[in-house]
C-alpha cells in the first residue's frame, strides 16, 4: 500500500469519513447546525461527502467541485435548479492529495502534494477527457503537504507550498513561500518565479477587488506557548517577506532564528492578526452580495487549534475592511465546538456566483451553505 492510499485510509478511519450509501462509516459523527451570527443570514448541514474534502471551485454550468484531499479524488458535485444537491461523483481518482483547484476555461487544473497537472474537462457532460497534463513539477514533498493554486486577476497562478517543519530555515526556495507562473502553449509552467516568502502555511490565499492585490492568511509556528504567536492576515506584494521563522506576527522574534535573520532584509509585518493557532486556512472575499461593496468584507474559515490547552478557531469570521482603513473581525458561523468537543473544522468557504456561501468541514466531509434571508 503506497503513502497515498495509507493517508486516505487513515483518513476514513480518524475523520468518520463515509459515503452516502456506500459502507458503514468507523466511527459516526453528529450532524453539525452551523450558527450565523451575522443578521440577515441563514445556515445548514448542505450535503454529506467523503472525510478530509478540502477546496471547492465552481465551473461554468454552475456546478460545485471539490477536492478529496484525503482520498485521493476530484468530486463533481452536481446542484439542481433549486439550489439543491445532486449526487456526487468522483471526476478523477488515484491523485497524491489534490488539493487546490482551478477551472480555466476548458481546463481544470489540480495541485498535488508534488506537481500540478490539468486535466480537459467538459463542463456540460461533467467528464474529465483524456490524460493528467504535467504543468509543474518540482514541489517539495511532506512537512506540510496542502498545495492551494489560484489564478490570478492578472492572468498569473499562484501556488502556495508550506514548510517542512514547525519553525526552520529552509532550504528548498519555494517552501514557505508562494510562487506565481504562466503557461505556456504546450501546457506547461513557464517564467516560474517565487512571489513572496516567509508565509510559514499561507493555504488559502485570495484578491482584494478593487485593489487586486493578494490577501493570505498564514498559520503561524507552535510550541510558543497559548497566545503566542497570532495567526495572520498578509497583504501579499510581489518580493516581500513575511518574516518567518526569524520573526512572527508583530515582531515576535524567534528565539533561535532572529540572530541568524539576512541582513538587510525589511520582513512585512500583518495587516491583521486572529487568535494564536486558531489554524486560518481560507479567505474569500465577498463578490456577489447586492449591498456588500466587494472588497469591503472578506470570509476566514479558522480550522482550530490542536494544541492549545483551551481551543481556538473553529469558526468562519467575518473580516471587515473599514474606509478608514482598519481590519477588524467577528464571528460569520458557529457552533463546530461544543465547549472544549470539536464537532467540526471548517477548510474552505467559497462564494458561488448567485451569492450562496459554501463551506467545507474536512473533519465529518461536510458541506455547510449559507444564504441570505428577507
Amino acid at each position: 500500500m503506497n503513502r497515498r492510499h495509507c493517508l486516505a485510509l487513515l483518513g476514513l478511519v480518524a475523520l468518520g469519513a463515509g459515503v452516502p450509501g456506500g459502507g458503514p462509516r468507523a466511527q459516526v459523527r453528529r450532524a453539525v447546525q452551523p450558527q450565523p451570527r451575522i443578521p440577515g443570514w441563514q445556515a445548514e448541514l448542505f450535503v454529506r461527502m467523503p472525510g478530509g474534502i478540502r477546496l471547492i471551485e465552481q465551473d461554468a454550468q454552475g456546478n460545485l467541485i471539490v477536492s478529496g484531499y484525503r482520498t485521493g479524488a476530484v468530486y463533481h458535485l452536481p446542484l439542481g435548479d433549486d439550489g439543491r444537491p445532486g449526487k456526487f461523483r468522483p471526476l478523477v481518482e488515484d491523485l497524491d492529495l489534490p488539493h487546490g483547484l482551478v477551472v480555466d476555461g476548458p481546463w481544470l487544473y489540480v495541485a498535488e502534494e508534488h506537481r500540478v497537472v490539468r486535466f480537459a474537462y467538459d463542463a456540460a457532460a461533467a467528464r474529465i477527457t483524456g490524460q493528467a497534463q504535467v504543468v509543474l513539477t518540482g514541489i517539495p514533498r511532506g512537512g506540510h503537504v496542502s498545495r492551494t493554486l489560484k489564478k490570478g486577476p492578472d492572468g498569473w497562478f499562484y501556488l502556495s507550498t508550506g514548510s517542512s517543519c514547525n519553525v526552520c530555515i529552509e532550504e528548498h526556495p519555494w517552501r514557505a513561500a508562494i510562487i506565481r507562473f504562466r503557461i505556456g502553449p504546450e501546457g506547461r509552467a513557464r517564467d516560474v518565479e517565487l512571489f513572496a516568502r516567509g508565509l510559514r502555511n499561507s493555504v488559502g490565499f485570495d484578491w482584494r477587488p478593487g485593489e487586486n492585490v493578494m490577501y493570505a492568511v498564514n498559520a503561524g509556528s507552535d510550541m510558543m506557548g497559548d497566545d503566542v504567536p497570532r495567526e495572520e492576515l498578509n497583504r501579499v506584494v510581489r518580493g516581500g517577506h513575511y518574516g518567518w521563522p526569524y520573526v512572527h506576527e508583530h515582531g515576535v522574534k524567534d528565539p533561535r532564528f532572529w540572530k541568524r535573520r539576512p541582513k538587510g532584509v525589511k520582513f512585512i509585518e500583518p495587516v491583521h492578526t486572529f487568535t494564536a493557532h486558531s489554524t486560518p486556512l481560507s479567505i474569500r472575499f465577498l463578490r456577489h452580495q447586492p449591498d456588500i461593496t466587494p472588497g469591503s468584507v472578506a470570509l476566514v474559515a479558522r480550522r482550530g487549534s490542536w494544541n492549545r490547552s483551551r481551543k481556538s478557531g473553529y469558526d468562519v469570521r467575518w473580516v471587515d475592511f473599514h474606509p478608514d482603513g482598519r481590519i477588524s473581525d467577528r464571528p460569520f458561523l458557529t457552533g463546530f465546538l461544543r465547549g472544549q468537543q470539536t464537532l467540526g473544522r471548517p477548510v474552505d468557504v467559497f462564494e458561488a456566483r448567485d451569492g450562496t456561501v459554501y463551506v467545507t468541514d474536512d473533519y465529518n466531509g461536510f458541506i455547510y451553505r449559507a444564504w441570505r434571508i428577507a
